[in-house]
């Protein structure tokens, strides 16, 4: 116990999925939780996002764990939000020792044209750079900076049959993509000042964006209105060990080593979370 003790964690899309499980983690480890999140349904997403009650959830299991809670409303796609943010973090807790930028949404619907994209993009990207840049100020000594990708990020995507026809996936993958290079390019501007950046890849992970409707349809297009028990042997083909999904926590434990003084030396890394998937895409490469 008491692996981050003492230090202060600035988490987004908090309200409930893997940034709740996050936020509890790290308070059980002995951090105070800032948790972040819109908590406000979007047009290209058809499943629901979190709303204030599970928001307020999330501060009140972090305060069971015996650390500070601070939830906020905000928009990580809005700079000016996340600086306010991030200003009451400092006024609250003095300086910021954990940023995990966890909001993200997966925007599968087409309708207008291209907003699925942009959603994708503004949220999981420029939402992501927004809630790190705005904390960058403000970060202490030995501070640790995660982004949550994806294992989409790693995937090479050559061919592509049908251009244009799912802007919202096409967008997620680019914007995870992207998100891990600006990880590594920070990581290696943040070592001067003995802070560190790293990556953590879930494959899928059973949270409520994976258990949609949206989702069950992308691995079972044949059916009309696919259920979980129909989708959920696809599921499997993502990794190399024979499981569907992973867990939130496991990707907590993961986001807590690296939060943690156990990992002062380790940054740059994009580690997977992802069950030996990437192991059945690539060989063996430096």
């Amino acid at each position: 116990m008491g692996r981050v003790e003492g230090k202060v964690a600035f988490i987004t899309g908090a309200g409930r999925g893997q940034g709740r499980s996050h936020a509890v983690r790290l308070a059980e480890e002995g951090a105070d939780v800032v948790a972040i999140d819109l908590c406000r349904d979007y047009e290209t997403v058809d499943y629901p996002m979190a709303t204030p009650e599970d928001l307020k959830e999330t501060a009140r299991l972090v305060e069971k764990a015996g650390r500070k809670a601070l939830p906020i409303q905000a928009d990580v796609r809005s700079m000016d939000a996340m600086r306010d943010a991030v200003d009451r973090t400092v006024a609250g807790f003095g300086g910021i020792d954990i940023v995990v930028a966890q909001a993200g949404i997966a925007p599968l619907q087409g309708a207008p044209p291209l907003q699925a994209w942009s959603d994708a993009v503004d949220v999981d990207l420029i939402g992501s750079i927004n809630a790190i840049q705005a904390a960058l100020p403000h970060l202490r000594e030995g501070a640790s900076v995660i982004a949550t990708a994806s294992t989409a990020a790693l995937m090479e995507h050559g061919i592509v049959d049908n251009p244009g026809s799912n802007p919202g996936g096409a967008g997620y993958a680019y914007a995870k993509r992207a998100l891990s290079e600006y990880m590594h390019e920070l990581a290696r501007n943040l070592a001067p000042l003995k802070q560190r950046a790293n990556v953590v890849h879930p494959t899928n992970c059973n949270t409520q964006m994976l258990q949609s409707e949206p989702m069950y349809k992308s691995f079972r297009p044949d059916l009309e209105h696919p259920t979980r028990e129909d989708a959920e042997p696809g599921f499997a083909v993502q990794q190399a060990m024979p499981i569907p999904y992973v867990e939130p926590i496991d990707i907590s434990n993961a986001v807590l080593f690296l939060a943690s003084d156990e990992a002062r030396y380790i940054t740059g890394v994009q580690l997977r979370v992802d069950a030996g998937g990437y192991l059945k895409w690539y060989d063996w490469r430096r």
